[in-house]
């Protein structure tokens, strides 16, 4: 190897080493429940300047793509691929609200602070579009009798199996998770009794 493409090697390895570091920054932060870390914080965690974080990701919206796909790969094997044949509505509908409490729980502080971003981010914005159309198709995966449902009914149980309903009833009402859990499995079962099944 020439003393030029050593020189080289060494530097994309080092800018490789950055990249990571400020990925692992931001993820370690949001994770800690930092709602909006600037630059200059996750550069200061990174241990780099914050020149570094703007040369190595065009933007913040780069950054989060970032962290977006390493969270995805994360709770990826938290969601399980839908019912055992033969589950009955009332198994189905527990083992959905259990998938989402999991989904929920370990997802929920970066999904508080992108959520308050989102505003400023198109790629937040459709990053979030695509995460409730997810879990719209995890619904009617888990309880398919809704395909034939009334619509008011399958949108309130969209709602009541949301995000936003679970971070309410965890950070406004401060529910702890198993009371969470069963408020949120009784709405559910509740506009499960208006079907006709």
């Amino acid at each position: 190897m020439k003393p030029g493409e050593a020189a080289t090697d060494g530097r994309l390895l080092r800018s490789e080493r950055s990249k990571q570091a400020i990925a692992d920054a931001l993820y370690e932060l949001l994770g800690e429940g930092e709602m909006e870390p600037s630059a200059q914080k996750v550069a200061d965690r990174a241990g780099v300047g914050i020149r570094t974080v703007f040369r190595l990701f065009s933007d913040m919206d780069a950054l989060y793509a970032t962290v977006s796909a390493r969270l995805e790969q994360e709770v990826a094997p938290m969601l399980r691929d839908g019912p055992a044949e033969g589950a009955s509505l009332g198994d189905r509908t527990e083992s959905l609200i259990d998938d989402r409490v999991a989904l929920f729980e370990r997802a929920g502080p970066y999904m508080r602070a992108t959520n308050r971003y989102r505003g400023r981010s198109s790629f937040l914005a459709a990053n979030y579009r695509k995460l409730v159309l997810r879990l719209r198709e995890r619904l009617l995966l888990w309880l398919p009798e809704l395909r034939q449902a009334p619509a008011e009914v399958v949108e309130a149980l969209d709602q009541a199996t949301s995000f936003e309903a679970w971070d309410r009833l965890r950070s406004d009402q401060r529910l702890s998770r198993p009371r969470a859990q069963a408020a949120m499995l009784c709405a559910t079962r509740a506009l499960i009794d208006r079907l006709e099944v």
